[in-house]
């Protein structure tokens, strides 16, 4: 009885899912990206809500779609891969929220949403099978015609409904004369169809949001379970080579290293001495700057082994001050090699992957100052993991906001040698790759350089600066490619 019950609320999910399969084909096939990407995900997390009917009666139900708006802004802001990634990973915490399956811990959260990820490729196939075994169990073609039963009353009278209305409306008479079916069948193609169910097994992991469960085989009657055989000295190998004296020992001696480390950096980058000869200080900043990134990451990990929570280690109070000093000096590698990047991009301009590099510091400054809170308040490694993880995810919802090409191509433009007098020379052709976001300094750039003596040089570039936003302004046109930071764009340019 069960089974036939829930027949229909499987036609209805796939009903539904096909009207969403529908508007993926209207906004996103052959379409620019833009405002589509939002809209469609507001689409799928109404859908949601409208499978989820008990979820309806929670009093404070208006907050999980209150702060899903929050985590798409960044879509409305500009699309780009961490915009969507974010929206992917709050729609899949609010549809699990809805099915009433979200755990508390954001540790435990974010293996849910890795494990809903993973499994949403194979959940409507899953599914589909399930369905026919059970058709197949309580009577395949009682089921079917239940399944079809639903839709021959809608499907017949809206016929009827559309031929009456073409008969007494001119105007829907006109467009049912439009429909053309044989160019209707030349939109089915392979790759729209390879489109389409793509999105069908995307959307219905979010309609029917399950977390793959894993059993565990139990072991076989009348088989005896082998006990391994106890190595009588590894303890005492592991006394000897991770035990307290050792971890002693290894802080001692990292601390010493690491203060080495700092002063070095103390002296020639902050201190100005003069440096050996044939070393220059761009050379210096590169060679320095992410082995130290690594260096302070394998700090963090010994850190945390040698103090874990209940451990005779973590207990002693000389262990967990130079615990803090390494963990110090570790901050002040990072700060230090920070202060590498920059002096290396003063020279050698800004790049994507340098900003990326600035970002991935400053996380390891805060997951390491995050590991001296966890010592200090005596917290778990879970909550140390949930804080990173915080962490993480609030530094990349800010960074969806900050429009870096821009922020590349001003810099670049500011500090190169044909601006400033100083540095390296403008790189016109990767500022150009960089998108729309570098037009307003390419612009000033061009001026300042109409008006000297290299004017001829640029004057090929110039041509193509036109050509590249009159492909932009024509891109604008389409309504589901607009963006905030488009719009800001365009204003900016017609001034």
């Amino acid at each position: 009885m069960t089974a036939f019950a829930a027949a229909p609320t499987y036609c209805a999910r796939f009903g539904l899912a096909a009207l969403l399969v529908a508007f993926a084909d209207f906004l996103f096939y052959g379409q620019p990206a833009g405002i589509n990407f939002l809209l469609f995900a507001i689409l799928i997390a109404a859908a949601t809500v409208a499978m989820h009917p008990r979820a309806l009666s929670d009093a404070r139900l208006w907050l999980k779609p209150a702060a899903l708006l929050a985590a798409l802004a960044p879509l409305a802001e500009n699309v780009s891969p961490l915009s969507v990634s974010i929206a992917l990973t709050a729609m899949v915490i609010f549809a699990l929220s809805m099915s009433g399956q979200l755990r508390r811990q954001i540790a435990g959260i974010a293996g849910q949403v890795a494990l809903f990820l993973l499994a949403a490729p194979f959940r409507f196939i899953g599914d589909f099978i399930r369905w026919r075994k059970a058709a197949s169990r309580f009577g395949r073609r009682r089921i079917g015609l239940a399944a079809i039963a639903v839709w021959v009353m809608p499907l017949t009278l809206g016929a009827v409904f559309i031929a009456l209305f073409g008969a007494a409306n001119p105007v829907i008479e006109y467009w049912l004369s439009l429909i053309d079916l044989m160019r209707l069948l030349d939109l089915i193609e392979l790759a729209r169809i390879g489109f389409w169910l793509f999105v069908l097994a995307a959307v219905w992991a979010f309609l029917r949001p399950r977390l793959p469960r894993f059993r565990r085989r139990p072991p076989k009657a009348g088989l005896a379970v082998v006990q391994p055989t106890p190595v009588p000295d590894r303890h005492v190998v592991e006394d000897v080579l991770f035990g307290k004296a050792a971890i002693l020992r290894a802080l001692i001696v990292f601390n010493i290293l690491f203060a080495l480390q700092t002063g070095l950096d103390a002296t020639y980058l902050w201190g100005g001495v003069a440096l050996p000869d044939g070393l220059s200080y761009a050379a210096y900043a590169h060679r320095g700057a992410y082995p130290l990134i690594v260096t302070a990451l394998l700090a963090a990990g010994f850190v945390l082994a040698a103090l874990r929570p209940g451990s005779e280690t973590s207990a002693d109070p000389l262990i967990r001050r130079l615990v803090y000093a390494l963990i110090a000096q570790n901050i002040m590698l990072v700060i230090s090699s920070i202060l590498r990047l920059d002096l290396y991009i003063g020279i050698y301009a800004l790049t994507y992957w340098r900003i990326a590099a600035f970002v991935w510091m400053g996380l390891v400054a805060a997951g390491l100052a995050l590991i001296l809170a966890r010592i200090a308040l005596g917290k778990s490694n879970a909550w140390l993991l949930s804080a990173n993880l915080l962490t993480l995810s609030l530094t990349l919802y800010a960074c969806c906001f900050i429009n870096f090409a821009a922020t590349i191509a001003t810099y670049n433009v500011d500090h190169s040698l044909e601006m400033s007098g100083q540095g390296i020379p403008l790189d016109t052709w990767y500022l150009r790759s960089l998108g729309p976001g570098a037009f307003p300094a390419l612009d000033r750039f061009l001026d300042h350089q109409a008006k000297t003596a290299e004017a001829g040089a640029t004057r090929e570039f110039a041509r193509l600066r036109g050509v590249d936003e009159s492909a932009y302004r024509a891109a604008q046109e389409n309504w589901r490619a607009w963006s905030f930071r488009d719009w800001r764009l365009i204003r900016t340019l017609d001034k």
